[in-house]
């Protein structure tokens, strides 16, 4: 997600952070108290695989009503979303719960992330149905080449097997042209796959929606980007425009901070790990406002319920927005304090356009990822120090 407007950060808010930065592990320590010593994962009892009904029921209990935002978000705009991941990967364990927001970067967080279940938030139901499509034509594609075949309605080219790397796989796709026929098949196999196999109890507007979506990237190829919206050709698409947006090959072939490939798509095992995972119904796409009364209470119960622990939650950039929209900020922070987290439990932030620490990452990138702790930030909040948007993101780092 992207937030055009520049902000500064004064230099005397940023001293004044720092000051209360350092008084926040002892503030979390007393308010929200953690669990050091690895047992959470090992207590959990959710199940290693969901059956259909379960997955469904979780999809529609714990989902609010639609709402809308100003793109389609088909694919990310976050090319430095994979450098924080040997971080991440440093300060917590694999085993519990992963949080997100938006389209599939989610996968490469989960696939690095290794947590026994995902939730994947959007205030848009769309991005649902997105997850709903990934997951359809994952589970039916046993490796990368069929899957991006497939994803994208193109045959595929000779030459590719389980060693390609991703730049071999993006750019051979790149040179195919889509099939009429093969898109045809595809959106039928989809709809089969979830209403038929599954059982899924879909709408006929949900199902027009998963058309509206793949017919986009039919249409647009490896080179579909986040606000891609030209009208025309497949699915009601014809035509795309990079204009300062990655394009999903570019974000399927970047590398984290340590020029390592992390992105779910990079090798046969990542893809392996991330079609267990939608075979097992572990990625459970909810829609949900992230200031909304029921999407994250409801989570957070099921996991209190089932004693696991948060390793993760992905915000992209959602608190710009909710810092502009009178206590939707405050109501977001009170939704988060009721998950189960411990001292490792990290928040994953997307920042764009200068905000303080833009910089710091690779000079190429138009924005980046920074890492705050949930428990020292929602303490932060509930003692009143984390009143804005710049104290958020001063109490986070690079």
């Amino acid at each position: 997600m992207l937030f055009d407007r520049p902000m500064g950060i004064a230099p005397a808010r940023r001293r004044r952070m720092l000051v209360v930065c350092s008084a926040l592990v002892a503030l979390a320590a007393v308010q929200l108290p953690a669990q050091t010593d690895g047992s959470a994962a090992a207590a959990s009892t959710i199940p290693a695989r969901l059956d259909d009904q379960t997955f469904w029921s979780l999809v529609s209990s714990i989902s609010e009503p639609g709402g809308s935002f100003r793109s389609d978000n088909f694919v990310s705009n976050e090319l430095g979303y994979q450098w924080v991941i040997p971080q991440l990967l440093r300060t917590t364990r694999p085993g519990g719960v992963y949080l997100g927001v938006g389209p599939d970067q989610n996968f490469t967080y989960i696939v690095a992330l290794q947590p026994r279940i995902s939730f994947i938030f959007d205030i848009r139901r769309q991005n649902m149905l997105t997850h709903l499509m990934y997951k359809a034509l994952i589970e039916a594609s046993p490796s990368r080449a069929a899957f991006l075949s497939q994803l994208f309605a193109r045959p595929r080219p000779a030459g590719l097997d389980s060693t390609s790397t991703p730049e071999a796989l993006l750019d051979a796709y790149e040179q195919v042209p889509s099939d009429s026929m093969l898109y045809r098949t595809t959106l039928a196999a989809i709809d089969d796959r979830l209403t038929t196999q599954h059982g899924f109890q879909l709408s006929n507007d949900d199902l027009a929606t998963i058309a509206y979506v793949y017919g986009a990237f039919v249409a647009a190829g490896p080179d579909i980007t986040y606000n891609f919206a030209q009208r025309g050709g497949y699915g009601g698409y014809g035509g795309y425009g990079r204009g300062r947006m990655p394009s999903y090959a570019q974000l399927m072939v970047a590398t984290d901070s340590e020029r390592v490939h992390r992105s779910y798509l990079a090798t046969e095992a990542n893809y392996g790990a991330l079609r267990t995972d939608e075979l097992e119904n572990r990625i459970v796409p909810v829609v949900g406002d992230f200031a909304g009364p029921k999407a994250i209470r409801a989570v957070a119960d099921y996991l209190t319920a089932h004693h696991a622990t948060v390793t993760a939650f992905y915000l992209s950039n959602v608190e710009q927005y909710l810092f502009q929209q009178d206590d939707d900020w405050r109501r977001f922070y009170t939704n988060a304090s009721a998950l189960p987290i411990d001292s490792s439990s990290t928040f994953i932030r997307s920042v764009f356009n200068g905000l303080g620490y833009y910089r710091r990452q690779s000079p190429g990138l138009r924005g980046q990822q920074l890492l705050g702790s949930m428990m020292q930030q929602l303490a932060a909040f509930k003692a009143g120090t984390l009143a804005n948007y710049y104290d958020v993101i001063e109490s986070s780092a690079p």
